[in-house]
């Protein structure tokens, strides 16, 4: 098929609305979609929306909203007829995505673009739809798809077609900075590539075989699978030198009082980070602007010194691909001594997000650490709502980063829940051991000190590792 060049600085936007999702939870997601796209620089032109038991085998909507779609970017809203290889119907198939899938291996690598199916209704009248006179160059799904739905969806609208994975893969490849989330990003998009190289228009031809050059060989689709397997695991063993490394600066602070900002992307975590510890970290209006973990110390600075670091934003349908490179970053996470859950409390649909948020932490194992709720972006809500929330979850922490006062409350209930950690003691300095003085006000919360004719006598809280190793030094010095 000849290559059309198209603007792809338009996109127009597709969703099925299935079972067992409510209608906010549609729009929600699809409202959420047209930002991720607006991060990778397109511009949303149209939606297309359908309710469907499942994804349509072929090219993911129904005959009429295909055709619909395809008058937005000036398709034929028709899969070609010789794209399609109709597998004989069983009562027990599976879904229509892993039929597929399965077909294709069972084909031995030929090309079955969809299954027969019996066409579903349409929900609605599009006959009074408005097009737009600009056509769109690309048609984002919000769903994850098959290579041979990928391919169909391409044939039938002429548009370049992303899913939601491809979407969110693309950004984190746009917005990584350091060498360690640059090498997860390329695990991830390499995991994602691999399966639909055959759907990207890449050869057939079979290199040479073994001895002699006889024999079947590698194909050429074959040959570069090979090679992304190599490169991933040439990749996992960098990123494996560079975890080790995080590792060992993560078991210097092992000791430290540590506070992981968390939640979903774009609730506003790096300004609060930035509110929290007066550095300079990167903020943007933008999903996903920050995927390295900064850390940083409270600020005015506590005794002992807390330490708080900003990760990566969680959203929903996350690829498990990401969760599974980013691991080792979501560690700070999983180590800490206390999660900031961080929500935008402006967004309507920031408790499902909360649940998103808390459902990847169980995913890394971080479920169990103990949290606080920060209901942030406080400015944007009017008296009503922050009482009816205040009543709601009278737990958490209404604050916004652009309020001063309202980040200084916010630090007095973070030092007042690590200090449920802590522990009170009376420790005992001799003069002649005046140097553990000033270890006890650098890893210790001086409550009360008195000196007499043999030293100084400190009442403290600390953590119990802190006493721990002061007083193994009291033992010890002399």
């Amino acid at each position: 098929m000849e290559h059309i060049q198209r603007d792809l600085s338009t996109a127009v936007l597709v969703a099925i609305q299935l079972p067992g999702v409510d209608d906010a939870e549609h729009r929600s997601s699809i409202e959420e979609l047209g930002r991720l796209v607006e991060t990778l620089g397109h511009r949303v032109v149209g939606t297309i929306s359908q309710r469907r038991s499942h994804l349509a085998a072929a090219a993911v909507l129904g005959e009429g909203k295909l055709r619909l779609l395809a008058r937005f970017t000036d398709g034929t809203g028709v899969v070609p007829s010789g794209a399609i290889k109709k597998v004989r119907k069983i009562d027990d198939r599976p879904s229509a995505p892993e039929l597929d899938e399965a077909a294709d291996e069972e084909a031995g690598g030929a090309e079955v673009e969809a299954l027969a199916e019996a066409p579903e209704a349409e929900d609605d009248d599009t006959a009074d739809v408005m097009i737009p006179a600009e056509k769109a160059g690309l048609v984002v799904v919000d769903h994850e798809l098959g290579p041979s739905q990928l391919r169909n969806l391409e044939r039938a609208t002429g548009a370049q077609v992303l899913d939601r994975t491809a979407v969110i893969v693309e950004i984190f490849h746009r917005h990584a900075k350091s060498r360690e989330a640059k090498l997860q990003v390329e695990i991830a998009r390499l995991n994602y590539l691999a399966p639909r190289l055959r759907e990207t228009g890449a050869g057939g031809d079979r290199q040479r075989g073994g001895i002699g050059g006889k024999g079947s060989g590698e194909s050429a689709v074959e040959l570069d699978r090979r090679k992304i397997r190599d490169r991933i695991a040439e990749l996992r063993r960098e990123l494996g030198g560079l975890a080790r490394e995080g590792d060992v600066r993560r078991a210097r602070r092992q000791e430290q009082l540590r506070v992981a900002l968390v939640g979903y992307t774009n609730a506003g975590k790096s300004s609060l980070m930035r509110a929290l510890t007066g550095s300079e970290v990167y903020v943007a209006d933008k999903l996903f602007a920050t995927l390295d973990t900064t850390v940083r110390s409270l600020s005015p600075e506590s005794r002992p010194k807390v330490l708080v670091s900003d990760t990566v934003g969680f959203i929903k349908k996350l690829p498990h691909d990401l969760v599974a490179s980013f691991r080792s970053t979501l560690d700070e996470a999983r180590e800490a001594t206390l999660l900031l859950h961080v929500v935008d409390a402006s967004d309507a649909a920031w408790r499902t997000q909360y649940a998103v948020t808390r459902e990847v932490l169980g995913e890394i194992e971080a479920g169990s650490v103990p949290s606080l709720l920060v209901l942030n972006k406080r400015d944007r809500l009017d008296r009503d709502a922050m009482a009816a929330l205040s009543l709601e979850y009278p737990d958490a922490v209404l604050v916004s980063a652009l309020d001063r006062g309202s980040v200084l409350a916010l630090r007095e209930r973070i030092l007042e829940t690590l200090e449920q950690g802590m522990e009170e003691a009376t420790l005992r300095v001799p003069f002649a051991q005046g140097a553990v003085g000033g270890e006890i006000h650098r890893e210790c919360r001086v409550l009360e000190e008195s000196w007499d004719e043999t030293g100084a006598a400190y009442r403290v809280r600390a953590l119990p590792g802190a006493l721990a190793r002061i007083r193994t030094l009291l033992s010890t010095a002399g």
